[in-house]
Order: structure tokens, then C-alpha cells, then sequence
């Protein structure tokens, strides 16, 4: 009766893991990117990025960018690592693509889009500007004049004007060889009475991230103020109609997607009002201001900000933060509470790739370097399994003797583990030491921007996306893709197949109930893993693989086990 039980109870078991597994990952545990590609009819082919819809919560004046583009004179920003064009109407930064990165793996495909002007459906820009009581300061009609047509690094622009009413404005624009643009905001009074002058930045936004917010990774309103990072903030959040304001000096306030990243940086040594906040449409804003500053006739004013807007390169943060002096720029990136071991796993794995050259070669060689340094610990547990193993008849016969009586055949297992100083849990180790690494590698594959769309071989073609060979369509042959957690692919089997050999060299376990959830194991995982990198399944099979020669190693240079082998 209790054999039917156990067989029920794992029979339900399974089945709520598996049809209740994809609730559970995508509530807490992000699978990978989208799959750069996807197999149809027997043929590659990219698979674009899903784009919001055009026309939800956007204003009726919504028009093609192109058109958007012509309605202003444009300073053109042309640098390695960034290309777009200022406003100069409004003097809004708001045409920034990134040529290093592509939306897809296709050769043609465009670059990534990180801004574009208002009026248009994915409008995304920062402007610099100034307020202040009875001042006539410049707005989003103001037309500025530039003395530079192009803005390259080393060659900063200008941009003025004049409010006609005895007050200059000017604007400094620079910057550097990689995403970094700083403003000098200055405001001269040439008029006859005293003015009060508040340099402001902000960012504007239609619409969410496209990238979903989980309790791993955050994405949307972001910010460091008095030395803390904020990821508390949603965009439900200021939904709700609140804004959130902070009192700050230092840090920086922004937005930040999966890979992509805008912030406004005050200077870090004067205290700035900052917040969030939302109006209809799903536009939402994040600014900062300073405090304003008194303007008596024939004085100036400078205020020096930045903006960082582009790719959440991970020791590109760490520099602009330790030689930039930005506070806590680096976290940008949502690391968590284990970034003291997340980080480490990212730089070995990327000092390996600059040394190898492929991101999947490195993952493999990452996993020798962890199965090496585990190496002692995992021989010690494996011995004890052997010996497991080894023991495994006189196991039997207790079972035999005492089939009636499980109190006593327990005792008599006990002690049989004592007399041969067995530790039955002695598998179990190696897979809790490595519970650690496994964790660090799926947040580096899911963070850091330098996995994205990086190949491995044949048909993997970016290794922080699912397989997308999948065999429930016959590799794309049949005309339809399966559902995710069904979309089982070639590494998911070979997960699957690994972790079965890998099982079938442990000790056999004693209990009904154990047994019927090792041997269902393999294949349950081979569904729960399915939807995530392939990077991740690359580590977890080479790791089996490594397992399995270790433990066949040492059972044919046991004893007892060999003995037991040759007599076979």
C-alpha cells in the first residue's frame, strides 16, 4: 500500500513540476534572452526582438521618425561607439543608436536604438534647461544656434541662446570615446536687474521597458542617492501617481533595461533634488535640479552635469566609477546580494574568452577550472559512494532477511553504515558546492550585455538565449514552434542523458520512494532547463560529462568494485 502510495505521490509530484515550472520561472526566475534565431523549414533564420505596439497609450500625432528627425536643425554625434544627432530645437539629445550592437544576429540587421525624439512611438530623450522666478528660460520650441555642425570626442559644441530679455544661455556639449556626453550648463546676466537661474536635467520615456522586472534582474526607474542603490522603484509605481523624490548629493537617477542603460549624473559634490514620476500615456520622467543660485547683473553661473546613455558594459561601469568618480555607477547592473561572487565568476570567464576567443569554448573550460579546484572534496565523496556501492549486496541481503520488518532492517543499514563508514548523503555534496557557481553563471549569462548574441558552434548562435534546435518540430521541419517549456532542445537531451548516466553510477538507493524520483529526475530537468541559456546547459552537461569520468575512474580502481566487475 505505502509502494502505491509513493508511486502516486511522484507521479504528482512530477506533473506539478512540470506544467507548474514555467509559472515558477517566469515569476522569479527570468529564463534567457529571446533565441537569436529559430529553425523553419530545415533553415536558420533571426528572430527580430519583440517591439512594443506602436499605437498603445500613444498620442494621435504619433509619426515616423524620419518625418520627427527633419522638424529640428540637428548637431550630428558621430564617435566610435555612438551615433545619432542633438535638437536644436529644444536642445534635446534624442538619436542615439548603438553600432556596436544589433538588434539580431542577422548580418543586416539594424543597430540597437537607445533614443528617439519626442512624437515619435518609442520616444526616449534627455534635455538639459534652467527654471527659475521671473526668468525667461528656454523651453522645448527654443531654437539654439551651434557652433559646430559635428560633435566628435575632442571637439565639444556649443550651443546658445539668448532670451532677449538681458540673459544668455550657453551649452557645452562633449564626449568621450565611449557613452559618456557632459554638459556645462551656463546662464550670463547681462540685463540690469538679479534673476534666480535653477539648472535642471531630465529624461523622458514612452512606455515600459520591454524587458520585465524580476526579483533577479530590475529594469526601469533606477538611481543611487546618498550612497544606495535604488532598485525598489517600478513602473507601476509611479503609475499609481506619486512621484518618488530623493534628496541627494552624489549618485545619479536614470532608467535602465536589460542591456541598455540612461542616466543623469549631477555633479557629485553638490546636493541635487531628484525624482520620478509618470503622466498619462505611460510618459515617464526622471529629473534632477539644483539648488538656484542668485544672478546679479554682470554675473555668470556654470553647472557641469553628465549623461551616460548606452550599453551596461560591465567594466566600463567599473571605470567610470572608480576613475570617472560616479558613485556606485556599477551598479547599474543588478548584480543582487552575491555580486562579491557573481563578479569574479564574470572576469574569469572573460579573461578566458579573450584568451580563447569563444565564449562557449570559455564556458567549458571554466567548468574544468571549477571541477579542478572541487576536485579534492569530490574524490572523498566519490570514494564513500564507491564504497556505497561496494556494500550494496550485504544492503541487499538485509533487505532480504528483514522484508517484514522495516524498523529492524533500518537499524541493521545504519549499522552497516557505521561498521563501513559510509555516509549515504555523500553524493550530495559535489551538486551543493556547486549550486553557488551554477547561480553565479545564470546571472552573468542573463546580465552582462557581453554574452548577448555571442556564438558558440554549428546551430548555437547566441549563447544567452534558449537552443533553438528543438525537437518536438522535427529541428523546424514541422510548421509550428512549441511552447517554451516544451520546446526541449538537443543540450536539454543531452542534459537529460548525462544526468541519467550520472545517476546510474550512484548507489542505488534502498527506498522505493527515492528511487522512483532519481530515476524521474534526469528527464524533469531536462524540461526545466529547456527554456534557459544554452550557455547555462553547455556548463551543467560538461560538468556531468567531468562527473561521470570521475566517478568511473574511481570505481574501476576500487577494490571491492572491481571485483565485482570482473566476476559480472
Amino acid at each position: 500500500m505505502n509502494d502505491k502510495r509513493n508511486l502516486v505521490l511522484a507521479a504528482l509530484l512530477t506533473v506539478a513540476i512540470l506544467f507548474g515550472w514555467p509559472y515558477i520561472a517566469n515569476r522569479f526566475f527570468p529564463t534567457a534572452n529571446p533565441p537569436a534565431t529559430k529553425i523553419e523549414a530545415g533553415k536558420e533564420v533571426a528572430v527580430p526582438n519583440p517591439a512594443a505596439d506602436p499605437t498603445a497609450h500613444s498620442p494621435a500625432a504619433i509619426r515616423d521618425r524620419a518625418v520627427v528627425l527633419k522638424d529640428s536643425p540637428r548637431v550630428v554625434i558621430d564617435t566610435p561607439r555612438l551615433k545619432g544627432s542633438i535638437a536644436l530645437k529644444g536642445a534635446r539629445i534624442d538619436d542615439i543608436v548603438l553600432p556596436d550592437y544589433r538588434e539580431t544576429v542577422a548580418k543586416d540587421s539594424p543597430p540597437v536604438r537607445l533614443f528617439s525624439p519626442a512624437g515619435t512611438s518609442d520616444a526616449y530623450f534627455a534635455g538639459f534647461g534652467w527654471s527659475g522666478e521671473g526668468l525667461k528660460a528656454p523651453d522645448g520650441n527654443s531654437v539654439w544656434t551651434a557652433d559646430k555642425s559635428v560633435l566628435k570626442p575632442g571637439a565639444p559644441v556649443t550651443l546658445r541662446w539668448d532670451n532677449g530679455a538681458g540673459q544668455r544661455f550657453v551649452m557645452r556639449v562633449s564626449v568621450d570615446e565611449n557613452y559618456m556626453l557632459s554638459v556645462d550648463q551656463t546662464v550670463e546676466n547681462v540685463g540690469n536687474g538679479t534673476v534666480a537661474a535653477r539648472p535642471f536635467g531630465l529624461l523622458s520615456r514612452n512606455g515600459v521597458s520591454k524587458d520585465a522586472s524580476t526579483w533577479t534582474i530590475h529594469t526601469g526607474p533606477i538611481g543611487v542617492f546618498n550612497g544606495a542603490a535604488n532598485y525598489s522603484i517600478n513602473f507601476k509605481d509611479l503609475d499609481a501617481g506619486t512621484p518618488e523624490r530623493f534628496g541627494t548629493t552624489g549618485g545619479w537617477i536614470g532608467f535602465t533595461d536589460h542591456y541598455w542603460h540612461a542616466a543623469l549624473i549631477p555633479a557629485q559634490d553638490r546636493p541635487v533634488d531628484a525624482q520620478f514620476r509618470a503622466s498619462s500615456g505611460q510618459r515617464y520622467q526622471a529629473d534632477m535640479s539644483y539648488a538656484p543660485v542668485i544672478l546679479a547683473p554682470g554675473k555668470s553661473v556654470t553647472t557641469t552635469s553628465r549623461l551616460f546613455v548606452g550599453a551596461k558594459e560591465a567594466k566600463l561601469l567599473e571605470a567610470y566609477t572608480d576613475q570617472g568618480g560616479v558613485q556606485l555607477f556599477d551598479r547599474a547592473i543588478d548584480w543582487g546580494w552575491f555580486r562579491w561572487f557573481e563578479k569574479p565568476i564574470f572576469y574569469l570567464l572573460d579573461w578566458l574568452f579573450r584568451m580563447i576567443g569563444n565564449f562557449g569554448v570559455a564556458i567549458i573550460c571554466l567548468t574544468f577550472i571549477v571541477r579542478g579546484i572541487m576536485f579534492p572534496i569530490a574524490q572523498r565523496q566519490f570514494a564513500s559512494m564507491a564504497a556505497m556501492r561496494a556494500v550494496q549486496p550485504k544492503m541487499k541481503a538485509i533487505q532480504e532477511k528483514h522484508k517484514d520488518d522495516k524498523l529492524k532492517q533500518q537499524q541493521e543499514i545504519m549499522e552497516l553504515y557505521k561498521k563501513e563508514k559510509i555516509n549515504p548523503l555523500a553524493g550530495c555534496l559535489p551538486i551543493f558546492l556547486q549550486i553557488p557557481v551554477f547561480f553565479a553563471l545564470y546571472k552573468v549569462l542573463m546580465l552582462v550585455v557581453d554574452m548577448r548574441h555571442q556564438p558558440f558552434v554549428l546551430w548555437i548562435r547566441d549563447l544567452s538565449a534558449p537552443d533553438p534546435l528543438h525537437i518536438l518540430n522535427l529541428f523546424g521541419l514541422l510548421p509550428f514552434t512549441p511552447p517554451s517549456f516544451l520546446g526541449i532542445g538537443v543540450l536539454a537531451i543531452l542534459l537529460g542523458i548525462t544526468m541519467w548516466l550520472q545517476f546510474k553510477l550512484n548507489p542505488t538507493p534502498m527506498d522505493d520512494m527515492q528511487k522512483q524520483v532519481f530515476a524521474i529526475m534526469p528527464w524533469m530537468m531536462m524540461f526545466v532547463m529547456a527554456p534557459f541559456a544554452a550557455g547555462l546547459l553547455i556548463y551543467w552537461c560538461t560538468s556531468n560529462l567531468l562527473t561521470i569520468a570521475q566517478q568511473w575512474w574511481l570505481y574501476r580502481s576500487h577494490p571491492v568494485l572491481s571485483q565485482q566487475a570482473a566476476a559480472k
